[in-house]
């Protein structure tokens, strides 16, 4: 029912999801910690396929197993797929309608806040130190002035997160 309620009020995409889950999941149901969301979050945005449907099957499988993961799906898809079965055959009439257009504005003002809102809450989770800052800065100035594709640079930035973690622990066993 909270991935129900969730994908009803899911408007904008995946991008809007975390605040929602972070909402609904974390904070009201308190079914994992703010960090399990961030984490799942981030690998949703690696996997193929849609974030919010990712991160369902994310969260229903470590709160239910497979039937969990199966729910969470079927309740972020639920609304969604019959909104756009409904809207299909109607669309093209109501589009060039200044109300729709209004609303369709109205609602992308809101999906801007709550990606904005999804940024601040990565951001405070994963840019948490002087290194961190800088594979930021070095990502965003590859992302912006050269022309490799985005693939790359997740997979160095996953390269320098095992390599950082490799250090990590290597220095902690030498302090043990």
């Amino acid at each position: 029912l909270s991935f129900l309620y969730s994908g009803l009020i899911l408007l904008g995409g995946g991008y809007v999801i975390l605040p929602i889950l972070q909402s609904e999941i974390v904070n009201k149901r308190k079914w994992l910690t703010s960090d399990e969301l961030t984490d799942y979050y981030a690998i949703s945005q690696s996997l193929p396929g849609l974030i919010a449907i990712n991160m369902s099957i994310l969260i229903g499988y470590k709160l239910r197993g497979k039937l969990g993961a199966i729910t969470g799906v079927l309740g972020i898809t639920f609304f969604a797929f019959w909104a756009i079965v409904a809207l299909a055959s109607v669309l093209t009439k109501f589009t060039t309608n200044i109300y729709v257009q209004g609303a369709f504005w109205g609602i992308e003002i809101a999906v801007v806040v709550l990606i904005i809102s999804a940024i601040r809450e990565m951001w405070t989770k994963s840019v948490n130190s002087n290194s961190t800052f800088f594979i930021y800065l070095l990502s965003l100035f590859i992302m912006l002035f050269t022309k490799i594709s985005p693939v790359y640079i997740i997979l160095g930035a996953i390269a320098v997160g095992i390599f950082r973690a490799y250090i990590d622990n290597h220095n902690q066993s030498l302090k043990n």
